[in-house]
């Protein structure tokens, strides 16, 4: 989850985040998502196929631009969950590491 700073933001936020898509190695998905009660609150789902994927995606030139732009608009990150996909409908079923 993410918390917006400043009124109205939102939406330039949401802009930034989903600009900076692109395929990357390892990605299988990625959701921006507006709170439906919270009006300066947005929430990221990403999921890959590795920690290591994840990792290297964050040196990439894209992402690095994105995170600059996208930082003095962020007053907190919170909430933030770690799983291991098992499979499910879009994404395809991974074995146990």
């Amino acid at each position: 989850m993410l918390v917006v700073m400043g009124m109205g933001r939102r939406d330039d936020l949401i802009a930034i985040l989903t600009e900076a898509v692109s395929n990357m190695l390892g990605w299988l998905s990625y959701v921006v998502a507006k709170d439906a009660k919270d009006e300066n609150t947005i929430w990221i789902t990403e999921v890959w196929d590795s920690k290591e994927s994840h990792d290297a995606s964050l040196s990439l030139p894209s992402v690095t631009k994105a995170i600059s732009a996208a930082k003095p608009m962020i007053s907190a990150f919170g909430n933030q969950v770690i799983t291991t996909s098992v499979g499910g409908y879009g994404l395809p079923a991974t074995k146990p590491r």
